[in-house]
């Protein structure tokens, strides 16, 4: 089995890319999501998490992620700390869950930070989904209590897309201008066909 880790900057679209490669039966872990519920329901995570940044990080049973989001995406050292929290474990789940999709193919892995999180050592392929900032922009604005300056912080975060695209096997453009389902199918078709077994 070969284990696809797809990633790509905040509202670059690779969600939905990931709901096109679903519909042709390719089972997809999303790594966002995973660390998500790990917050809440780790009790290692969550004691971690308190140590690093005070019991009001959390309200109750859950983390309150707009107070995390404003400290570190102010904070690169603290940001790259709360992802050395909660990515290993993610890491873990994923190579559990691979061994429910033994009989697959190939897998795919959606993060929004394969590379700066280091997920990408346990990946065999990388795709990275790239669009145009402006673009980008529209989309994420369009999310729930999202602000302008959040976005931008979030962006300024991420790694550029030069230097993902330049580290994947595959790029997507998902610019409006491109269709993606072609796309999709040819990276598809190539990983169907590919000698490589995986791990």
């Amino acid at each position: 089995m070969i284990k696809a880790g797809m990633t790509g900057g905040i509202g670059s679209g690779k969600t939905v890319i990931c709901q096109v490669f679903g519909m042709l039966g390719v089972p997809v872990y999303h790594a966002d999501d995973e660390a998500k519920k790990l917050y809440d329901t780790s009790e290692t995570i969550r004691n971690k998490m308190v140590a690093l940044l005070g019991e009001k990080i959390y309200d109750g049973p859950h983390l309150n992620r707009g107070k995390l989001a404003a400290m570190i995406f102010s904070d690169r050292e603290l940001l790259e700390q709360v992802n050395s929290i909660v990515h290993p474990e993610v890491a873990e789940r994923f190579l559990v869950w691979c061994q429910d999709h033994v009989q697959s193919r190939y897998v795919i892995q959606e993060s929004a930070i394969l590379f700066e999180s280091d997920l990408y050592r346990i990946m065999d392929v990388y795709i990275t989904v790239t669009a145009p900032v402006s673009l980008r922009m529209n989309r994420i604005m369009a999310r729930p209590g999202m602000s302008e300056a959040l976005a931008s912080k979030i962006m300024e975060n991420q790694m550029p897309d030069d230097i993902k695209t330049g580290r994947s096997h595959f790029v997507i453009e998902n610019d409006d201008h491109h269709l993606v389902i072609p796309q999709v199918l040819k990276i598809h078709d190539s990983l169907m066909t590919s000698e490589k077994s995986g791990n």
